[in-house]
């Protein structure tokens, strides 16, 4: 790669087309321009035909600016896009890229486990390549990038391209997300703003920091002008996501269980937990250009995001089918289903062997359990620790050249991304005497345990094991980009363009997963006699600790558990590691759970841009191209082989590397169409083809797994696919959009045809005679996926006085999914998509004071598919209850659900702001369920949060 580095150095020719790119003499459309307040000059905004009468002439700063700039870029952008620019982000409060990115039409996101808008997708797709100043950004392994990670004040600008044309980076069958910073050449005086800002949680109940100051001059020298801008920012966030959780449904009859309830369906288990902890983000940014000449800019980017987390999954369960266990006081609901139940455990019959057989079941109709009283249960009380870190570094060197129609600009970049994560769990356990449950009432199950046994240690046991998982993962890019363009003077052509790109990307991935049962007798089995009480144990008195409670879990109360801080701490692992018969120290990563992998690329491009004038204001206009590339990726793991006794040889286990090496060559057309018809009113059309390649880590020939040291969970693993095709789709898009004085009003239809999804679920395999659940991942054929989006925005200037300054932004996606083939789940909706999704919101902009009150929903979806596990499912066709080929699906649904958000500034002057905002201000919800809404299994208090700031500008 260092050769390759020089060499590309040493290129005269480097070229590079990046939208973001700084130019002096950029027009509105490239580039946004800065007033000499510091604000966002749109003077030239205005297209002939759109906007106002000089005489009426409107003058809007803040949010509706940048509402409206957003609309411009819109309106003449070769592809279909949508954009949020910097005071449309900075104006809100949305501490995060990932957070505003959710009222762009047709993204989706929902909330994290830390709490936090995340998982961003578009259109229903998370396939997405996200660029920053038009350049590739990873994670190390993967192929996206934690949009959370950056500060949405660190941004100009952010570009939704939800289709593709030559000149831009492949690699997103959802689209492209470009995340543009500021440059210094974008201001028109020296600059330096400070931002403080203070949030509040009201489930944490810690009122959490984030500052941010950016600097920028420029100066005229004697081998011209000069420009430096520096950005940082910091923010520490404390959270606390409570939830109640009844797992998979089980029959409450079988030989192997303690109860024989014919037609009583049971959650396998009952638990409240949290996720709650603090992360912290510092990063950083600084861009140099230097105008060399009067065709010839040369410029210096770096860019720094960092991540630290230290977190906590602790949670407090009764488990309903363990030995000695008994059930009372049943109150059965109306929610039943006919479904096969295995005789022995209760649980689904999976099909196995070869041929596929099913062990023993029967068909009855289970009715779920509305309340009931257990008795002589069994708890985990437990916690995972969680101490992540993840740092990523991009540098870019780059020259750009613009003269007589002649347009050259170049980019070379490198980042490193690095990401190490340390997971230690531990687990308590003791016999419940009494609990009272009662099934979900819309607000999550209710627990009650008189005495409440959770908050005392007297009866605690060490229960199942010491698991540590250690795992670190480093990723390399380096890319250089190639690329001229050149105007044409003609009736039907204007503009060639020519480019070429070339990534080098490494990956090594390295994990150590230890786990250790017990010592002593194990609770629920026939040992249980000699079980280590945690008092009797040795431990320190520091071991146990109070989590926090669950509001319908004995009314908040909370449980005793390891303590997290215990479990981070070198010490306190050691004495764990001790007590356990382990080493001391972290484990040493092991060979066969490494891989590395290495991926070139080599792309290009050639487009044509048109123009043809028809009749007075009619014109069409549009691009033709296409973009081929080659990619070479070799992935190299290992496996663990247990080979078999003979010759007098006990069994052994042997570590085996593996490698797959693939070649792959893809052709991607593109062309596009607008109409306009004078008056704001335009037509486009546009087709592509588009390619995404799979991470890495699904394509690791290795085979992960361990045995579970909790008795009632099964056994499980992961695995890669190095036979993964990459995804690709044909892309269709149409918009009819209208563009007027004080807003627009667009309605888009797209359609994807997609082949080779890849999807992971689990299924079970057996592995020398054991059962894992491995999950794996796999193309399954292809999909479909089309939709309508509605969007629209526009104030009201007509109205009197102080109400003219109201305004009203909006908009809906319809998306209609469905996988295609013979996969299992063939006819069903893609995972992870809407139906229906859409934003309203109302503005205000007057008088120095901006607001904003937004409404954000999505419709029902599923999340996972757990058909792989052991969970009761409906039989869809009770005609087939005897085919061992056949396996209902049990998915997953989320409920549908918003989130009411809303901002308020005022503008002191042009040198202070003050900012006021909330975020779930309603409080809204995730709620899970298996199969059918009766089903309960999973309801997430999601944090309402609170902000106040200031901005100072000198």
């Amino acid at each position: 790669m260092k050769k390759q580095f020089k060499l590309l150095l040493g290129m005269s020719a480097l070229t590079y087309s990046g939208s973001a790119v700084a130019q002096r003499s950029a027009s509105p459309e490239s580039a946004s321009e800065v007033t000499s307040t510091g604000q966002q000059d749109d003077a030239n905004a205005s297209q002939e035909g759109v906007g106002a009468n000089v005489q009426d002439e409107i003058v809007v700063t803040g949010i509706r600016q940048s509402l409206e700039r957003a609309a411009e870029i819109k309106q003449n952008a070769t592809q279909i896009v949508d954009s949020i620019v910097s005071e449309d982000i900075g104006k809100f409060p949305d501490p995060t890229t990932a957070a505003a990115l959710q009222r762009v039409p047709g993204v989706q996101v929902s909330v994290t486990a830390s709490n936090e808008i995340g998982n961003v997708r578009v259109r229903g797709l998370g396939d997405i390549l996200t660029t920053v100043n038009g350049r590739e950004i990873i994670t190390t392994t993967g192929r996206t990038f934690a949009m959370q990670d950056l500060p949405a004040n660190a941004l100009a600008r952010v570009d939704v391209i939800k289709s593709n044309t030559a000149d831009v980076i492949e690699g997103g069958i959802a689209g492209i997300i470009d995340l543009q910073l500021n440059k210094p050449f974008n201001f028109k005086r020296s600059t330096i703003v400070l931002n403080a800002r203070g949030n509040y949680g009201l489930k944490s109940g810690r009122f959490d920091p984030q500052f941010s100051l950016l600097a920028t001059d420029t100066w005229q020298t004697g081998i011209g002008e000069i420009g430096a801008l520096v950005n940082v920012n910091w923010s520490k966030t404390h959270y606390n996501h409570p939830r109640t959780r009844d797992g998979v449904r089980r029959a409450a009859q079988g030989t192997g269980i303690p109860y024989n309830l014919p037609g009583v369906l049971l959650p396998n288990v009952v638990e409240s937990h949290s996720d709650y902890g603090w992360y912290e983000r510092p990063q950083a940014n600084a861009s140099l250009q230097w105008q060399a000449a009067e065709s010839v800019e040369v410029y210096l980017e770096g860019l720094y995001t960092g991540y630290r987390s230290q977190s906590q999954w602790s949670l407090a369960n009764s488990q309903l089918f363990v030995p000695g266990t008994s059930i009372s006081n049943i109150n059965l609901s109306d929610d039943c289903i006919t479904a096969r139940s295995r005789l022995d455990s209760g649980q689904t019959p999976l099909p196995g062997g070869t041929p596929p057989t099913l062990p023993g079941f029967r068909v009855q109709e289970l009715c779920q359990v509305e309340s009931a009283t257990i008795s002589n249960s069994i708890s985990e009380q437990k916690t995972y620790s969680y101490d992540n870190r993840t740092d990523a570094w991009l540098g870019a060197f780059g020259l750009k050249f613009e003269r007589n129609g002649v347009h050259a600009t170049a980019d070379i970049s490198y980042q490193r991304s690095k990401y190490k994560a340390e997971t230690v769990l531990a687990v308590v356990s003791q016999r419940i005497p009494t609990f009272n449950y009662i099934a979900n009432t819309g607000d999550g199950a209710i627990v009650e345990t008189p005495g409440n046994p959770y908050l005392s240690a007297a009866n605690l046991v060490v229960a199942q094991g010491l698991d540590q998982n250690f795992n670190k993962s480093i990723g390399d890019l380096f890319q250089a980009r190639l690329d001229s363009s050149f105007d044409i003077e003609s009736n039907l052509l204007s503009k060639f363009q020519v480019g070429y790109r070339y990534a080098d990307r490494e990956a090594e991935f390295d994990q150590a997963v230890v786990n250790r049962a017990a010592p002593g007798g194990v609770i629920g089995l026939g040992t249980e006699a000699s079980a280590i009480r945690v008092t009797a144990s040795g431990l320190p008195a520091n071991y146990l600790y109070r989590m926090p409670g669950v509001p319908t879990f004995n009314n908040g109360a909370g449980a005793l558990v390891p303590n997290p801080d215990f479990l981070r701490s070198d010490e306190g692992r050691d004495i764990l590691r001790s007590f356990y018969g382990l080493a001391t120290g972290d484990p040493a990563y092991q060979p066969q759970r490494r891989f590395y992998a290495r991926e070139k690329t080599i792309a290009g491009y050639a487009q044509l841009s048109y123009e043809v004038p028809i009749a007075g204001a009619i014109s069409l206009d549009g691009v033709l191209g296409v973009r081929p590339s080659r990619t070479e990726r070799t992935i190299s793991g290992s496996s663990v082989v247990t080979i078999p006794a003979s010759g007098g040889q006990p069994a052994r286990t042997d570590i085996r590397p593996l490698s797959a090496t693939t070649a792959n060559v893809d052709i991607l057309p593109n062309a596009s169409a607008r109409l306009q018809f004078g008056g704001g009113l335009q037509l486009r059309a546009s087709y592509s083809k588009t390619i995404r390649r799979p991470d890495f880590a699904s394509l690791n020939p290795g085979l992960s797994y361990s045995l579970s040291t909790n008795p009632n969970l099964l056994n499980t693993g992961s695995a890669g696919n190095p036979d993964l095709r990459p995804q690709k789709s044909d892309s269709y898009d149409a918009s009819l959009e209208y563009y007027f004085h004080s807003g627009f009003l667009a309605i888009a239809a797209y359609k994807r045809e997609i082949v080779d999804r890849v999807v992971n679920a689990s299924a079970n395999e057996v592995i020398d005679g054991i059962n894992y659940s491995i999950s794996r991942p796999r193309n399954i054929g292809s999909a479909e996926l089309q939709g309508v989006e509605v969007s629209g925005q526009a104030f009201f200037d007509f109205l009197p006085g102080a109400m003219s300054g109201l305004g009203l932004m909006g908009n809906f996606t319809y998306a209609d999914t469905e996988v295609k083939g013979t996969d299992r789940l063939a006819g069903m909706p893609l995972q992870g998509v809407s139906k229906y999704n859409f934003n309203v919101g109302l503005l205000y902009e007057k008088f120095g004071i901006s607001g904003r009150l937004v409404y954000t929903y999505r419709s029902t979806y599923y999340d996972a598919d757990e058909t792989g596990g052991l969970g009761i499912r409906p039989l869809e066709d009770t005609a087939r209850a005897a085919d061992p080929t056949y396996n209902p699906l049990l998915l997953n649904y989320v409920k549908p659900g918003g989130r009411l958000d809303f901002g308020l500034s005022w503008d002191v002057n042009d040198s202070l702001r003050f900012d006021l905002g909330g975020t779930n201000i309603l409080g809204g919800k995730y709620q899970g369920y298996f199969a059918v809404p009766a089903f309960y299994n999973e309801y997430r208090y999601d944090d309402t949060t609170y902000t106040a700031g200031v901005r100072v500008r000198l």
